[in-house]
């Protein structure tokens, strides 16, 4: 071999550095990864010789990244896939490992030379390849392969200069990936931020869904995605929701949590990318059989909210061919995301469907139903108040719900809204005043929770019927009031003279002229009750009020349904302390309405059972109770028992007016009555009498 000259030497020196000035030029001409690797690929080529290569980028965790190769002239891009073989065991493997230049004069007699079908002798058999380390800073950024297909045309002399052409190459290579690495996470950010205002932007979990669906699409560029939710057993997904080719056949399917890659994510509740299913033992092709999709490459990732896995979303089949490195991270985010907005959409959907249910009750209602402030100002009202008021329009909207109706202020004033405070359904008749004249109405108030608000819901019930059939009552019961005198009257007259005419000692007779006196006594009690319901409805006082011991009218009142309560073989017990004071009452009206609670009692109260009245000072006058130990009455019918009309049994034959001239008698002293919970099985019934001295 000739000496090289030192001129010689100082020409090719010189050319040399022209050569890495003008590569160094070109490689600084563009930050896009894609050209700079063709750039290198081409310039190395042109230099060195060879008809293929190929470049491998690495992150800095020695990962790749992206990829390269020129073949006959031909490039290809985005082939790391492809490339991997050869970084695992092949001669690029080899020189990032020990990161030297790595020069091999024939494959077929290097063992660092990872073979394929096409190195057989009958193919295109042994080349001549050579590979360098690109370096930045002592950072390995890539791998670059060249090979020229005549054995033995690569030298050490190359191998210097694909060194010095990698030293050029490796700056531009590291800039071009962080260029490419900021280019990718911006738009990541960006695909997060539009994804946040697009899917914020929904309300119902429907729509929350499709959102969500065509960002993921657009971010990631994939042929399809789908969206399954965790049932409530927590064992199972169900697709909800699906974009893209064949979307309309994966509705519905279900998946164990566990099986596949989306029953993985959803068990594990971490991110995956699958770049070929194929070659992944995880994926489960049941649904692709089902549904007639092929899934090449998934990328699958948890849904969460609240640390609560729900769901989990599936992206299928980049368009490009394969994932990019920030899709697992991209596809995160997007899921927590969509956590929190699937949720509110379901508690959105929950709370329309439940307003729609009230919208129905309330448009529905036979009823009228208007909602106003607690200054009685109207702020809705059904479809029957506007027709019954005869408003058209919002014309009610605005006006108060006194002018509607008569409100007692006097009955109903700040004692009623106190009770409404309390939680408490208040009611009272009134007339409701209408195009017409006026309507008898039954109101209902009570506090309610609309959207946030404080308001009063006021139910106006039409007892136009009702009141009809109690003036047809109280006009019968007029009648007979009156029709009952002069025959009640002949037969006490008989019954009198009767007993001038029987004998003493004749028992027999004596005992058939009690139990008609006795019936007499009853009759009596009861015209007398309702010429008293009469006259305190009508607002009279009651007079003939006298000083009476409690204990004697009470001891009246058991004497007289005595005789009722032997003959059920029942026991009347009085419970009268001696301590108890002389009360100021009408004496007959007081002892009728204890005999008609002790008839209930005897009444209500089985065979052989027990009834016990009595009395006990309290510190606004006098409480006497009548208590027994029959069925009770259910707490709901406590508050309307007193009405007049009112039956709990629909087998009674009475009229429902024992109770109502209770209340009224009672009422008419200044006094209350009431039920309370009996001790033990029973009912109880109390009524209080003031210290009139006081009044």
């Amino acid at each position: 071999m000739a000496v090289q000259s030192s001129q010689e030497k100082s020409g090719t020196t010189a050319a040399t550095l022209e050569l890495l000035y003008h590569i160094s030029r070109e490689l600084a001409s563009d930050l896009e990864l894609t050209t700079v690797l063709q750039r290198v690929l081409q310039l190395s080529l042109e230099t060195i010789g060879g008809n293929s290569g190929s470049v491998i980028v690495l992150d800095a965790n020695g990962k790749p990244v992206d990829s390269a190769i020129v073949h006959t002239g031909q490039m290809y891009d985005h082939t790391t896939r492809q490339l991997s073989s050869t970084l695992k065991k092949g001669l690029a493997g080899w020189v990032a490992e020990h990161r030297e230049v790595a020069v091999i004069s024939d494959t077929s007699k290097d063992e660092r030379w990872h073979r394929r079908p096409d190195d057989e002798p009958d193919q295109t058999g042994p080349k001549s390849a050579m590979s360098t380390p690109l370096l930045a800073k002592d950072e390995l950024v890539g791998v670059m392969t060249l090979v020229h297909p005549t054995p033995g045309t690569f030298t050490d002399d190359h191998g210097a200069l694909i060194r010095a052409i990698a030293d050029q190459a490796g700056i531009a290579v590291l800039n071009a990936r962080l260029y490419q690495e900021s280019r990718r996470q911006t738009r990541a950010m960006t695909a997060l931020a539009e994804s946040a205002v697009a899917i914020t932007s929904s309300l119902g979990t429907e729509d929350i869904l499709t959102r969500v669906l065509e960002q993921v699409k657009k971010a990631l560029d994939v042929e399809a995605v789908s969206i399954a939710l965790a049932n409530p057993d927590r064992s199972t997904l169900t697709f909800q929701a699906s974009i893209g080719h064949l979307s309309e056949k994966v509705i519905g399917k279900q998946i164990r949590i566990g099986d596949g890659i989306a029953g993985l994510v959803a068990q594990t509740e971490e991110a995956m990318v699958v770049p070929d299913t194929a070659e992944d033992d995880r994926f489960d092709p049941t649904i692709d059989r089902q549904t007639g999709f092929r899934t090449r490459a998934i990328a699958c990732a948890p849904i969460r909210t609240g640390g609560e896995m729900i769901g989990v979303i599936e992206a299928f089949n980049p368009v490009a061919g394969a994932f990019d490195p920030d899709t697992e991270l991209l596809l995160t985010g997007i899921g927590s995301l969509a956590g929190s907005v699937i949720r509110h959409g379901e508690l959105f959907d929950r709370l329309q469907a439940a307003h729609q249910n009230y919208r129905e009750l309330f448009d529905e209602s036979i009823d009228l139903i208007l909602i106003t402030d607690w200054q009685g100002v109207i702020r809705q009202f059904n479809r029957q108040a506007a027709e019954t008021i005869q408003a058209p329009g919002d014309s009610l909207t605005g006006r108060s719900i006194y002018e509607l109706h008569a409100f007692d202020e006097g009955e109903n004033g700040s004692h009623f809204f106190t009770r409404l405070t309390g939680e408490e359904t208040v009611s009272y008749e009134s007339e409701l005043q209408i195009a017409g004249g006026a309507k008898p109405v039954r109101v209902f108030v009570r506090r309610i929770r609309l959207e946030e608000e404080d308001l009063l819901q006021w139910l106006l019930h039409d007892i136009t019927e009702r009141k009809s059939a109690d003036a047809l009552r109280d006009e019968l019961i007029s009648m007979i009031y009156h029709d009952l005198r002069s025959p009640l009257a002949n037969v006490m007259y008989s019954i009198d003279m009767l007993q001038t005419m029987i004998p003493a000692s004749d028992e027999t007779f004596r005992s058939l002229i009690d139990v008609a006196n006795r019936a007499v006594d009853r009759i009596q009690r009861l015209t007398s009750s309702l010429l008293d319901i009469k006259t305190l409805e009508a607002g009279q006082p009651v007079t003939n009020c006298t000083p009476v011991p409690v204990a004697e009218f009470i001891s009246n009142a058991v004497d007289a349904i005595r005789p009722l309560a032997e003959a059920k073989d029942q026991r009347v017990d009085e419970d009268i302390r001696p301590d108890l004071p002389t009360v100021e009452i009408n004496r007959d009206m007081i002892t009728r309405v204890l005999i008609n609670l002790l008839e209930n009692a005897v009444k209500y109260t089985p065979g052989k059972g027990e009834i016990r009245t009595g009395a006990r000072l309290v510190e606004a006058g006098v409480e006497v109770w009548v208590e027994d130990n029959g069925p009770g009455i259910p707490q709901e019918h406590w508050q309307g028992i007193f009405d007049k009309y009112t039956r709990l049994d629909s087998h009674d034959l009475g009229f429902g007016l024992g109770l109502a001239f209770c209340r009224l008698a009672v009422e008419g002293h200044g006094g209350s009555i009431w039920i309370e919970p009996a001790q033990g099985r029973g009912a109880r019934f109390v009524f209080s009498l003031p210290d009139r001295s006081t009044l």
